[in-house]
């Protein structure tokens, strides 16, 4: 595999004020899978996106060459004519459309007269589905699909136009462990089959696990590429390559002190909205001052419907149960009621429900609790200004002032406005869902060093996450959840991933 197949010169990409990438070079052997490891806001999106076309030629400087010639991609139609196709972290599917619809979308097969042909678009999704390993019929609409599958719909779409490369930027982030395993297995076949894959990833163990070479990017610029095999191509060395520096451990050091429960459900149930089923089925559970409790599930547990559920009804039906804070039971029937009683739920899809996008950092801190900055119906500006400026300190935000609009931050920064906007609400207990997913091993150290600030000044926390050596890393206690069910508590000193995966599987084991 010594055939280059794609050559990235000297390629330097500025936006107004910054400098994404800086003479960035990398080199893409035919056939492999190279991955690129950095921190959120190191560059590697944009430069996925200079060779995709998102960003066209013109309004970058440097070289990409393909094949061994020059190539100039003035959108993603010109890349996916050359066999280059990239997959973003956020889906591009239409939901209510059909998967062989989703398929061929702007790549239509048409019959006589222009018109499209149905009999041969669905015969060749079923041909394509089954390339990926995907059991479903092409008529189905993808809404039905797990993130899983979709994410398999999509390579399929990819594989339609002929694809030579294939760029992923995160194809795991949102999979569980099973679905992520399932979505490497392709990889190797497609590598296989002479399709070069580049990955773009922060689970550090799939890359070691996968990856042929792996280039590292820091700042802009591009660190170093290693060879895989090597023998000193570890995680621990891509760690520092990524950060600059070593990182002693994954997850800080924490001595563990907790006091009086602060937090407990009863016989907690909820229904799934539109359908005649229970989400969430007779779950007990609680947490005390200065503890980390874990949850963990496969995708589809309920976890996500539990936390949500107990955040002021905000998913399921018919919901009912005992809420307790303190000892004393009380309703939370809002979020806003919720939020009275010191409960806080930092949601798993920031982008979509955590924040606005569009508006600043500090509005978006002060949002949840919006009430403690008013007088007379009026907000305090300078004050919310204020606390907004002292969360950026506390919480590390990368950010030149509180006024610079949220979605351009990087993902680890976007999640920790997120925790600002809950810590401002003050709460008791914190419910955090997936707090770490899709941000870089350097980022996540200081949510966890965040996590472990919380505690020790009493707050009790809840996580959830579908990294099990996350939770075995930061949690006192871990609940398994199985199809909407406690099926165990195990302390955190007594537990495996093989033992929570058992219990995580414990109630499909007894229906099948």
């Amino acid at each position: 595999m010594t055939d280059v197949l794609l050559e990235m010169r000297d390629i330097t990409k500025t936006f107004p004020g910054v400098t994404a990438l800086e003479d960035v070079s990398i080199a893409v052997r035919r056939g492999e899978i190279h991955a690129i490891c950095g921190e959120n806001g190191a560059g590697k999106s944009t430069l996925m996106k200079v060779l995709s076309g998102v960003y066209p030629t013109g309004s970058y400087t440097g070289e990409i060459v393909l094949d061994g010639k020059p190539v100039h991609f003035n959108g993603i139609r010109d890349s996916e004519a050359q066999g280059v196709v990239i997959i973003h972290q956020e889906l591009a599917l239409v939901p209510h459309l059909s998967i062989a619809e989703n398929i061929f979308l702007g790549n239509e097969r048409r019959g006589t007269g222009g018109l499209i042909d149905w009999n041969r678009a669905n015969a060749e999704a079923a041909s394509l589905l089954k390339s990926v390993g995907l059991d479903e019929n092409p008529t189905s609409p993808v809404i039905q699909l797990g993130v899983g599958k979709q994410q398999l719909v999509e390579i399929a779409k990819a594989l339609s136009k002929e694809v030579k490369l294939l760029i992923l930027d995160e194809p795991t982030a949102a999979l569980n462990d099973i679905d992520s395993a399932h979505l490497l297995d392709l990889l190797r076949r497609l590598r296989d089959r002479g399709i070069t894959c580049i990955m773009i990833s922060h689970k550090l163990n799939e890359i070691t696990a996968i990856a042929d070479s792996t280039t590292v990017i820091r700042d802009g610029h591009t660190v170093e590429t290693l060879d895989m095999t090597d023998e000193d191509s570890t995680q621990a060395r891509i760690i520092r390559g990524m950060v600059g520096r070593d990182l002693d451990s994954f997850y800080p050091d924490r001595e563990s002190h907790p006091g009086e429960e602060v937090f407990r459900i009863e016989d907690w149930t909820a229904w799934h909205p539109t359908q005649d089923r229970k989400v969430v089925d007779g779950a007990n559970l609680n947490v005390r001052a200065g503890e980390v409790v874990g949850i963990a599930g496969l995708m589809g547990a309920g976890r996500t419907e539990l936390a949500m559920s107990v955040f002021g009804r905000s998913y399921g039906r018919d919901v009912s149960g005992h809420l307790f804070m303190h000892g004393k039971e009380v309703r939370a029937r809002s979020v806003s009621e919720a939020i009275r009683n010191g409960i806080a739920y930092a949601t798993e899809d920031r982008k979509r429900y955590g924040l606005n996008l569009i508006a600043d950092v500090c509005r978006n801190i002060s949002a949840a609790a919006l009430g403690k900055l008013a007088r007379g119906g009026w907000v305090n500006g300078n004050e919310e200004i204020k606390i907004a400026e002292q969360s950026r300190r506390d919480m590390n935000i990368k950010t030149s002032n509180v006024m610079t609009t949220v979605g351009t931050l990087s993902g680890g920064n976007q999640q920790k406005v997120v925790l600002s906007k809950w810590l401002f609400t003050d709460p008791d207990v914190l419910i955090l869902d997936e707090p770490t997913r899709g941000i870089d091993v350097g980022a996540k150290y200081e949510i966890y060093t965040i996590i472990n600030k919380l505690v020790a000044q009493g707050k009790a926390v809840i996580v959830i996450s579908s990294e099990l050596p996350e939770l075995l890393g930061i949690c006192d206690r871990i609940y398994t959840l199985s199809a909407g069910r406690i099926t165990g508590e195990v302390p955190v000193g007594e537990a495996t991933q093989e033992n929570l995966m058992a219990l995580m599987t414990k109630e499909k084991e007894l229906a099948g």
